[in-house]
């Protein structure tokens, strides 16, 4: 694979969503979202979780999911965001990746692409694409919960901008999976819609015959680390070690990278 394809690929997957009306009509939905989210889940959360009463319930009710380590945060808002991040992203980014390759497929733009780029490199580029996308939306997002932390007590600023760092990092790894599963499946969905109604069966009626078969054989329950996002609850805890919060998502995405090269180098455009 040539690097300066690669680059070439992941950065057209950035002009086309910043560039074009398409794009940027999605980037506005998001936008008008996490300006709610913002406004009132994380800024009215704030206030709610300074409260003693709601810190015992809280205690009380998620301490053995380790969710009170949370109230430990000095810096609230992110405590609030980090939640709501963590579930959310990984959701939105199947929908934003739902189109690597089938869009082109469907175009007959794809037998056009081969010509200039091996299909690894569609596969990977792509991919690498859709990741520089959700990092810059992550950024904007934690700047701006920053920006509100920041107003509310400056003297945060300096030790929120250190953990924001950590959290951009979780993230966009955390999210790496979601998007290597939507590239997978853009190898043989038929549409960008169809690949979504595949990743929803994937998640949901993987997860209903995987309980009823571990029901029956409790060893089979550990299967369940095929499903990207195993690890989110414990992430949200805060007691995921390194190498489950960042090896273990890696190690997924390589495999459903290797997968989607796999049966797109086979499959026909």
């Amino acid at each position: 694979m040539h690097p300066k394809r690669l680059a070439n690929i992941a950065r057209f997957e950035l002009v086309r969503l910043f560039l074009t009306k398409r794009g940027l009509l999605a980037v506005v939905a998001f936008a008008i979202c996490w300006f709610l989210i913002l406004r009132y889940p994380v800024g009215q959360a704030v206030s709610l979780l300074d409260s003693r009463n709601v810190a015992d319930f809280v205690e009380s009710i998620f301490g053995a999911a380790g969710l009170s380590q949370l109230l430990t945060w000095p810096e609230a808002e992110l405590a609030v965001y980090w939640l709501i991040a963590l579930y959310s992203f990984p959701c939105f980014c199947l929908f934003l990746c739902s189109d690597q390759t089938v869009g082109d497929k469907q175009r007959g733009t794809l037998r056009f692409l081969t010509l200039r780029a091996t299909r690894a490199e569609i596969i990977f580029g792509r991919f690498l694409g859709q990741v520089l996308i959700l990092a810059v939306l992550l950024l904007l997002t934690l700047f701006a919960t920053l920006a509100m932390l920041s107003y509310r007590d400056p003297t945060l600023f300096a030790s929120a901008l250190s953990r924001i760092s950590l959290l951009f990092a979780y993230l966009v790894v955390t999210v790496m999976p979601f998007i290597a599963l939507m590239s997978f499946l853009n190898t043989f969905a038929s549409s960008a819609r169809l690949a979504i109604v595949f990743a929803i069966l994937f998640f949901a009626g993987g997860n209903i015959i995987l309980g009823l078969l571990s029901w029956q054989i409790p060893a089979l329950d550990s299967l369940s680390v095929i499903f990207p996002g195993y690890q989110l609850d414990q992430m949200a805890g805060q007691n995921a070690g390194v190498l489950l919060s960042i090896g273990f998502p890696l190690v997924q995405a390589l495999v459903l990278l290797i997968l989607a090269e796999r049966v797109f180098a086979r499959s026909s455009i």
